[in-house]
């Protein structure tokens, strides 16, 4: 049993069936890829793991304990943190105070924005904020604006917001996202590194297959809102399967 478990879930919008009957297994301390054309549900999927949807069918199990129902901070503090596909900072804020909001939060289970100030004055937070900025290679921005940095800094400072509240399972829904492929590189080694030195289960939505196979262990292909194949990159690259639902291929007998 993996330490997301995913069963039969569905998920209707009026006539549209974006998830059907969905079925997915995620082992802890892997990398697993969720890849599909656009309309294929992943998405749907993501947001239904961390509580932004409630599916009408099914359960989705984490470290079994069921997700459903539960608010989307209950569920990160269950141990689930997410990275959006827009680097989710706060750009009026210093690099320092962004990655100190987290910490906080991981202590006390609240932030409130107004006190920032008094953040600052807590040791224990200021400790942890720096140790996560050395990990993330960021200790000499810790001055700087957030909305000041690079697009792959501010995914480098998301994701070490995440890390700081210390998941089990780190969700990432196209992390690469209008990157320069210089930045698209960085990242791919931020989260191999991530993978090889932390206990964490990283869940990655891609579109780059370049992303995809540099990072994954497993690959869920999903399409039209149900799994069409799992397996592993290599088998995933030639699938049939795969080709037809990305680039509507049909195989012919021999």
């Amino acid at each position: 049993m993996g330490i997301l478990e995913v069963k039969n879930v569905g998920k209707r919008f009026g006539g549209l069936q974006a998830l059907g009957d969905v079925n997915l297994s995620i082992a802890e301390n892997s990398v697993h890829a969720i890849i599909g054309p656009n309309g294929a549900g992943k998405s749907t999927l993501l947001n239904c793991l961390v509580g932004k949807l409630i599916p009408d069918t099914g359960s989705v199990m984490f470290d079994g304990q069921s997700v459903l129902g539960r608010k989307p901070h209950e569920i990160n503090q269950m141990g689930i943190s997410r990275v959006f596909q827009t680097p989710e900072i706060f750009g009026d804020l210093t690099v320092m105070e962004n990655m100190m909001i987290p910490c906080f939060a991981k202590r006390d289970g609240a932030f409130e924005m107004n006190a920032i100030a008094s953040v600052a004055s807590q040791r224990d937070i200021v400790e942890r904020a720096e140790h996560m900025l050395e990990d993330m290679n960021m200790a000499d921005k810790r001055d700087m604006h957030a909305a000041a940095l690079s697009r792959g800094d501010k995914r480098r400072l998301e994701i070490g917001m995440c890390l700081s509240q210390e998941p089990r399972l780190l969700l990432l829904d196209e992390p690469t996202a209008g990157m320069a492929r210089a930045d698209t590189n960085n990242t791919i080694d931020l989260l191999k590194q991530i993978s090889d030195e932390r206990d964490i289960t990283i869940a990655i939505i891609e579109h780059d297959m370049h992303v995809v196979f540099s990072l994954a262990e497993r690959i869920t292909v999903l399409a039209q809102g149900t799994p069409l194949v799992e397996d592993t990159p290599d088998n995933i690259k030639g699938h049939p399967k795969v080709r037809e639902a990305y680039l509507g291929e049909t195989q012919t007998a021999a």
